[in-house]
């Protein structure tokens, strides 16, 4: 007889899953820059610096956590592949593919905002150009999400696949 997880049980086994913790994190880079994408408009349009600091925050977490996403998802590879079609297990490929091309997006996005929320403090007249850097990064970075995203979400949503599975080139995974 199987003995029924408490709540609290359930929760810890699914925090000890890494595609369960990408999965969890993983609207980070995407709405997380986009809600920084709205307070940098924000910022530039009050023109005030506590506005800028906030933003560049949100901005700054938000687009190191690719980070770990990316790490969780490649520690969840051999998981999930082994729960999808085989439509769900090219665009699993495409999702990991996508990802390596333009995780240093997100990277250097994050590097954009700390030295906006820096420089400035010594030279105050760069603060709108480099508010206007971040801003420019962080659409590019925004939009970058919504691709890998797009892929990520075919892997084990049928309902969002409309067309043929991507025909991704052969190439190995660690894991």
């Amino acid at each position: 007889m199987m003995v029924p997880m408490t709540a609290w049980e359930a929760l810890i086994a699914h925090l000890r899953q890494p595609e369960y913790l990408h999965v969890l994190l993983n609207p980070l880079p995407i709405y997380g820059l986009s809600i920084g994408l709205f307070a940098l408009v924000l910022a530039l349009f009050l023109n005030e610096r506590k506005a800028s600091w906030v933003a560049l925050a949100i901005v700054f977490v938000c687009a190191l956590s690719a980070w770990p996403v990316a790490e969780l998802g490649e520690a969840g590879y051999d998981r999930v592949l082994a729960m999808a079609d085989q439509a769900g297990d090219a665009w699993l490929d495409e999702h990991m593919e996508r990802a390596g091309k333009v995780l240093w997006v997100f990277y250097t996005v994050a590097g954009i905002a700390l030295v906006a929320a820096v420089v400035p403090l010594k030279w105050p007249r760069s603060a709108r150009p480099l508010l206007m850097a971040t801003l420019i990064g962080t659409a590019a970075a925004v939009g970058c999400g919504g691709w890998i995203g797009y892929a990520g979400g075919q892997v084990r949503h049928t309902e969002f696949r409309y067309g043929p599975a991507p025909t991704p080139e052969p190439h190995e995974h660690g894991g």
